[in-house]
């Protein structure tokens, strides 16, 4: 299924005389309108392959209908996300659930869609149908050196795939741990896991970047082996200036201040990116800005700072994509408003009013620094999100355009109601 571009022009052309009431009444304060829009335009939020089909939790996964049964169907429904926001120009492919069987054929599919490929992710949390050795008691960390080399070898085989597909970046992440006292050696798990890292760290081709991933816990409750940025900033810097920490904002301990920490990693030049989700308790996977948005405005307003104060593209110098699960909404709705809480966040962010906020820290000034953040995040950016999308032809409400269409029916109807996406 394709959106034509007729089709989001009507819909656009239905909405257009309240949103042109509504921009101009911001142009009228906002003296860096065209600034922020233009801004808004470039920036692009790449979509994960495995979040396009419904999740679950350790107790159930309730199916979708309609899910992508195949890469193809994934790249498909990615290009109807990009096509109503402009803003999903990217996907992000989780190996060996979406092996590409001839890369240079997916690469053109994507290319008709408008999509390129983001950072490609290796698998070690769970073993694959066939697999030789199990990772139930971890993989680069496994006391078994022949365990922990089919693990380099699978993440060496992403790398191969990325490759071909014109990736940039591999992203590892690790459900290595334990659950009980006593189950493991945390020194030597650690440094196992570094000496495996290095052996993949060899093969990165010396244009791209590995990002590493931390989570605090689960699925082992008792450690993690890479449990929080500090940890995955060790290995980083032991590796190398092409290994960075990659930064989920569901895989901290509660109330961790993670705009504290991107701020850290960005002074030390190795912020990898992002995976945007929201939570409540812990590692939840709802859609961002849900649960948390002033949070997400907070973590952007020290990414826009510590950005500008080192020269980084805000487009192009981190990797931005959003890893959420779906267990109760339209995978693609969720994507549409999770898209939408992130770059409305990155707007408020652009707002602040920088140097009024330098002179207030400067001078102590508590209350002033406060009304400055506040009255950022308190106005109301939508129109201006909107102009953004306007601009490069995409629906003023793609949620609307979404569900005035059908889009979920006619994907039913086209695929069936019993497909399954891969993935979790």
């Amino acid at each position: 299924m394709k959106i034509e571009q007729h089709i989001i022009d009507q819909h656009n052309q239905d909405l257009v005389f309240k949103h042109v009431k509504n921009v101009n009444f911001l142009k009228e304060s906002i003296s860096n309108f065209e600034e922020i829009v233009a801004k808004l335009q470039k920036f692009q939020i790449a979509i994960p392959s495995w979040a396009l089909g419904t999740g679950g939790t350790r107790f159930g996964r309730f199916n979708g209908k309609g899910e992508p049964g195949n890469l193809e169907q994934k790249i498909e429904d990615v290009g109807l996300l990009h096509a109503l926001n402009k803003s999903s120009g990217a996907i992000s492919l989780h190996i060996p659930w979406d092996i590409p069987q001839d890369a240079e054929k997916i690469k053109d599919l994507a290319t008709s869609y408008g999509l390129v490929f983001d950072a490609v992710n290796s698998n070690t949390f769970q073993d694959q149908p066939n697999q030789e050795l199990s990772y139930k008691y971890g993989s680069l960390q496994h006391v078994n050196p022949a365990v922990r080399k089919q693990a380099v070898e699978h993440n060496i085989e992403v790398i191969k795939h990325g490759v071909a597909l014109g990736s940039k970046a591999l992203t590892v992440w690790l459900a290595d741990g334990s659950s009980f006292p006593g189950q493991l050696n945390f020194r030597e798990a650690f440094q196992n896991t570094l000496e495996s890292l290095k052996e993949i760290y060899k093969h990165l081709p010396s244009d791209w970047k590995m990002f590493i991933e931390y989570k605090a816990f689960e699925p082992n409750f008792y450690s993690t082996t890479i449990a929080d940025w500090g940890q995955s900033l060790l290995l980083a810097n032991k590796l190398g200036d092409q290994a960075y920490t990659l930064v989920d904002l569901g895989h901290h301990l509660p109330n961790a201040n993670i705009e504290q920490i991107v701020s850290l990693l960005l002074m030390e030049g190795k912020l990898a990116g992002f995976h945007f989700n929201d939570s409540k308790y812990a590692d939840d996977d709802l859609t961002a800005g849900a649960v948390k948005p002033y949070q997400l405005f907070l973590i952007f307003s020290e990414l826009v700072e510590g950005m500008d104060a080192r020269g980084i593209d805000h487009a192009t110098g981190l990797g931005w994509m959003i890893d959420a699960s779906h267990n109760l909404k339209d995978p693609l709705a969720d994507l549409l408003q999770s898209v939408e809480a992130i770059k409305m966040a990155y707007a408020q962010a652009l707002l602040v009013d920088r140097k009024a906020l330098k002179k207030a820290q400067q001078e102590n000034d508590v209350v002033a620094a406060q009304e400055i953040l506040q009255d950022a995040f308190r106005t109301d950016l939508r129109a201006l999100v909107a102009e953004a999308r306007l601009r490069e032809g995409a629906a003023l409400n793609p949620i609307k355009l979404f569900t005035d269409l059908k889009v979920r029916e006619k994907l039913t109807e086209e695929r069936g109601d019993s497909t399954v996406a891969t993935g979790l």
